[in-house]
């Protein structure tokens, strides 16, 4: 069932275009089918995504440097928006569904699991940092990934490794500006 959603998401112009009927049809099952085993299209996606997903959230649950504990804060910080860049750009089909096309996407487990890793870094890189502008510095730098957000800098010349770039300048200077202790 995922591999025929992933294959009508990959070849649809647009994210609406694919249906649950339409998934269920390629996958050669019935409609409730589906709705039974993933309770709705967002669950269905979540679910692709996920599956997708799980070599990155497993670098940065590892020890291996620059995404795992081994690595430097910043350069963790750095490594992880990277990591979730490539991840974006490889199933811009996906998200473009999941981001755009529906609601709720920052209210995913994905998405909370991904502000708290990126939270409990910047902590880490800039010490007695408060909880608020972590939370924040997090949410801000994720909204730079959002899935339309980069294929309209794609559309307009910028390149895969310009966007890294561009994306690497903002998470240092993020981190820099950060308030140390309680003073604002």
């Amino acid at each position: 069932m995922l591999a025929a959603a992933d294959a009508l998401f990959a070849g649809a112009d647009a994210p609406g275009a694919v249906t649950m009927d339409a998934i269920a049809a390629a996958a050669g099952v019935g409609k409730g089918t589906l709705f039974r085993a993933f309770g709705s299209r967002d669950g269905l996606l979540d679910a692709l995504s996920d599956t997708k997903f799980a070599p990155v959230r497993e670098a940065v649950e590892g020890k291996e440097a620059p995404l795992g504990s081994s690595g430097q804060p910043c350069e963790r910080i750095v490594a992880f928006l990277d990591a979730l860049l490539t991840f974006k750009l490889e199933n811009r089909h996906l998200l473009r569904a999941r981001e755009v096309a529906s609601t709720g996407a920052l209210r995913t487990e994905r998405y909370r699991w991904m502000q708290d890793v990126l939270r409990n870094l910047i902590e880490d890189a800039v010490a007695g940092t408060t909880a608020g502008d972590t939370g924040y510095a997090a949410h801000v730098l994720l909204s730079a990934l959002r899935i339309d957000l980069v294929e309209e800098l794609l559309a307009g010349g910028r390149s895969p490794e310009d966007i890294r770039r561009s994306q690497a300048t903002l998470a240092r200077a993020v981190v820099g500006h950060l308030p140390k202790g309680n003073s604002h």
